[in-house]
């Protein structure tokens, strides 16, 4: 695309233009991000951009999911992540994760979500890298910001029995290196299975700071337990917090409930 394309496209409107390059000024970086200030020029290429060009692949992503993630090899390595899904089949969803949910917010990672019946059609070595959904929804600490009760206890219905294969890429918390950069290999990342694995104080400022109360969440989600079936991976990350956890109704893991059998 020429220059004369790109001066048209930042000129379409000037109050637009004037708005989003704030007169000329440069703006300071997002926090808790490296490198300098965007410049004027850097706007204005941003805002033809935004005028001129399609963003097809990130149309879809309409469900806003929130949720905590243990890293797998190190567990007390927790997150609050922000969940963007889009659905792709019934049995198929993809999420881009992020670390808030604003407009300075970092993109941190990516989860796919796959059905049960899609689980089970693994191989046994992919199935490693799938972590069970159970007790992210009967917890209640799985939430979906902005919906209704009814809408949200609808959609988190639709994630029982399901699993998550999750990549983490950005340590915000700066475990790896400098929290300003995304050091490092990814991160596979796992869910919590048990009462008390989560970081209480994560949890309770989550909450706080997004008027969501888990226990009433939990109270509302009792009748998903009779949906609830075995999944593996429940164990997997069993005695590895350090402290005291206990079992919740409805999840339980795959492999110990067939050898009790």
């Amino acid at each position: 695309m020429n220059r004369l394309a790109w001066f048209a496209a930042g000129a379409v409107s000037a109050g637009a233009a004037t708005f989003y390059l704030g007169i000329g000024r440069r703006r300071p970086a997002p926090a808790g991000v490296r490198g300098r200030p965007k410049t004027a020029r850097t706007r204005l290429l941003e805002l033809g951009a935004m005028l001129l060009q399609r963003r097809t692949p990130l149309s879809g992503f309409y469900t806003y999911m929130n949720g905590f993630h243990p890293m797998k090899e190190d567990p007390l390595m927790q997150v609050e992540a922000h969940h963007y899904c889009r659905q792709v089949t019934e049995d198929f969803a993809e999420c881009i994760l992020f670390d808030g949910n604003g407009p300075d917010a970092r993109l941190t990672g990516i989860e796919y979500i796959i059905s049960e019946d899609l689980f089970n059609a693994l191989p046994e070595e992919e199935r490693s890298y799938w972590h069970p959904h159970n007790f992210e929804i009967l917890s209640g600490q799985l939430a979906a910001p902005g919906l209704p009760s009814l809408a949200e206890h609808a959609l988190l219905e639709t994630k029982m029995n399901s699993y998550g294969k999750t990549w983490h890429v950005w340590d915000r918390d700066g475990h790896r290196g400098p929290a300003d950069f995304p050091y490092g290999p990814a991160m596979l990342a796992w869910s919590f299975n048990r009462d008390g694995e989560v970081d209480s104080q994560m949890l309770g400022v989550r909450d706080t700071r997004m008027g969501i109360d888990t226990w009433e969440n939990r109270r509302r989600r009792r009748d998903l337990v009779a949906m609830a079936r075995p999944q593996c991976g429940i164990a997997a990350l069993r005695d590895r917090f350090g402290r005291e956890t206990t079992a919740v109704p409805g999840v339980e893991d795959e492999v110990e409930t067939r050898e009790l059998r």
